[in-house]
């Protein structure tokens, strides 16, 4: 039986792979788990415990080698293969995902852009033309689609997910301002900026309480 790995841990996986890619980047060849730490802003047995979930990959007195493990880390998020990505949703927030050149060097390549205003049709971003929603099942029927993200307003967003995945999607990145109910064979990532903002709002609230009391 496979073990369960908490989504603690999973979110925190990204973000490994992140500071390794910058230390490959700095030319970096190893690193202890304390180093690690500092960088994570994580205890370095909590960096071990989450690692040991996957089988450790660190040596004792050595640390770990960050090519290695950034490789590691990389095929345990699926990394290592390429993850086609459509937008549905064509306004400034979806043009601004197809411009992010980034998420190609991770593997994920935008290969379609869709939307239901007309004005749009044709337009290209980043060499992806936008097309309309018509266009979509036969778009998937000819192509490889892993991810949708949907970037719509939430009162579309419940409407076009169940059409996508009774055209076969089965992951959906969801930037509406709604949380999707899905089957549960489709993986659904809801991502609320706002939520982030709100956050964010806490803590220099938080931050101003305690220069005052200083």
């Amino acid at each position: 039986m496979e073990k369960e790995i908490s989504q603690a841990v999973i979110r925190r996986m990204p973000r490994y792979y992140r500071y390794l890619g910058e230390l490959l980047d700095d030319g970096v060849e190893r690193i202890s788990s304390n180093e690690l730490s500092t960088r994570m802003r994580v205890t370095a047995s909590q960096i071990r415990q989450d690692l040991n979930n996957f089988g450790g990959f660190g040596q004792q007195g050595y640390g770990y080698n960050v090519k290695y493990l950034y490789d590691e880390i990389g095929k345990i998020l699926g990394m290592n293969q390429q993850h086609n990505i459509i937008i549905v949703g064509a306004g400034n927030l979806g043009q601004a995902l197809a411009n992010y050149i980034k998420f190609e060097k991770w593997g994920f390549v935008i290969i379609g852009l869709f939307d239901v205003n007309s004005a749009l049709k044709g337009i290209s971003v980043r060499g992806i033309k936008v097309r309309m929603m018509d266009e979509l099942e036969e778009f998937l029927k000819k192509n490889k689609v892993d991810i949708a993200a949907l970037t719509l307003p939430k009162e579309k967003a419940d409407e076009v997910a169940n059409e996508l995945v009774d055209f076969g999607i089965r992951a959906i990145w969801n930037f509406a301002h709604l949380d999707l109910e899905l089957p549960e064979h489709v993986v659904v990532e809801n991502v609320h900026l706002s939520d982030s903002l709100m956050q964010l709002s806490y803590n220099i609230e938080k931050t101003e309480k305690s220069k005052d009391k200083k």
